[in-house]
């Protein structure tokens, strides 16, 4: 059996993620197997997670992978763990809108059938912590509110009245917490800086953030809370294609300009035949012995422009690959380094189209459609997946697009090609990468 909690908040802002990890890695300093686990499509936090609990990082969404498939990736990426931290998205009970809460941490809770503790910023506030708890306890009691963290404590008089107060909403409390700001996590235009692109400062920071955490939280209480979940019912997820030919190697984009691919699309790549080998576009000069394909995920390369353009030599190996047919995908942060330049600054140039940042982001969920066969889909399949950037391309599609959504059309797609803005999580469609492989390995076999 694997214990579980999900830690929620009232709305953005509380310091959950702080939390969040902190929890993880003090559970993990006490000696737990810890699964770090994010609701939504958010790549950010996960990589916190990651850090934290030395294991990969794994997202739950209804939307992106279907109600059914919640419970067997939750005992798929919590194997070998004996606790698993589940962090919210948002607050408690928001969802996609329209929709009466689908794809909220809250209804990812009801469907783990999972006990949440609810994490407070209470710098702004004393008794009324209280009514906000009793408010979210009462709001839809089938979502088992099994205590809070205080968060952001100004001095002991500010915790004590919030403690009396909390004392009549029948919530536990577990865990008091003051204001820290050697633990906050730097933002910026589409929320916190990915781990890895603080790597050091991360490490520097993850042991006093453990101890944070440990000092103010009742590590035992939350284990208990943990452990009241009952036993996970059902399969464990496992990649839907068993392939045993010859492998290839698809060469991926990481480091700190592309900080973001789910894990579940690797192991699924995997199951296909498929070693997934990095490659860091800012400092590799060239593609790894072999590659047949290449995957390019998200992340921040408007960020790392100047960088990525100076590493000429591996621009025009990417470049020359594409030219030759070499099979690639390419979302987000992928997409935009395949443009002939971002931000004024030259790219690999294998897409008719320039790349800019703009004011206002996308962020949304997107229901896509498959316009026509290419390299990843077939014409008229239909995926859900995710927007999450702040950057545009001119022109946003080409003559074949790969997507279209909401009566517009995005991206590049052919035999050999696919680059979009949009994210996919192939768990909830393995015959995607099932497709990408099998095109890789044809290209092996004939290049």
């Amino acid at each position: 059996m694997v214990a579980r909690v999900v830690i929620a908040a009232p709305g953005s802002g509380h310091g959950k993620t702080t939390v969040a990890a902190g929890l993880m890695a003090a559970l993990r300093s006490a000696g737990h197997r810890v699964s770090g686990h994010k609701v939504g499509p958010d790549f950010i936090d996960p990589s916190y997670h990651a850090l934290a609990t030395g294991r990969p990082a794994r997202n739950l969404d209804p939307f992106l992978q279907g109600e059914d498939a919640l419970m067997p990736l939750l005992r798929h990426g919590s194997a070998g763990a004996d606790i698993a931290v589940i962090e919210g998205v948002m607050g408690l009970f928001d969802g996609a809108l329209g929709t009466e809460g689908y794809a909220s941490t809250a209804h990812v809770a009801r469907l783990l059938d999972a006990p949440v503790i609810l994490v407070v910023d209470a710098s702004a506030a004393s008794r009324s912590v209280a009514a906000t708890v009793l408010g979210f306890a009462q709001y839809d009691t089938r979502v088992r509110l099994s205590g809070v963290i205080l968060n952001k404590l100004g001095s002991q008089r500010h915790e004590d009245e919030i403690v009396a107060a909390l004392e009549a909403t029948g919530v536990p409390l577990v865990g008091a917490l003051r204001r820290n700001e050697n633990v906050h996590a730097p933002s910026r235009h589409l929320g916190l800086v990915p781990a890895a692109e603080r790597a050091s400062d991360s490490q520097r920071v993850l042991p006093e953030l453990a101890a944070w955490v440990s000092g103010g939280v009742d590590l035992a209480a939350v284990v208990r809370i943990a452990g009241s979940a009952p036993a996970l019912s059902g399969p464990e997820w496992t990649p839907a294609v068993r392939y045993d030919g010859p492998r290839v190697v698809v060469a991926a984009a990481a480091g700190p300009a592309f900080t973001f691919r789910y894990t579940e699309n690797v192991e699924l790549l995997a199951a296909s035949g498929v070693d997934v080998v990095d490659v860091d576009p800012l400092r590799d000069k060239e593609l790894p012995e072999g590659c047949a394909g290449l995957y390019f995920g998200g992340g921040f390369p408007e960020v790392h422009a100047a960088e990525l353009s100076a590493n000429v030599p591996l621009r025009t190996a990417v470049a020359d690959a594409i030219g030759r047919g070499m099979p690639v995908s390419a979302e987000c942060a992928g997409l935009l380094y395949l443009c002939r330049e971002l931000d004024g600054e030259p790219m690999v140039g294998a897409l008719p189209a320039t790349a800019t940042m703009t004011k206002r982001g996308k962020l949304g969920y997107r229901r896509a459609v498959s316009l026509a066969d290419n390299v990843l889909a077939t014409a008229g399949q239909r995926v859900t997946g995710h927007e999450f950037h702040r950057t545009e391309v001119s022109p946003a599609a080409g003559p074949s697009a790969a997507w279209g959504w909401d009566r517009i059309v995005d991206g590049f797609a052919s035999a050999s090609v696919h680059a979009s803005y949009l994210h996919v999580h192939w768990a909830g469609y393995p015959e995607l990468a099932a497709r990408f492989a099998g095109h890789v390995r044809e290209f092996a076999a004939h290049d």
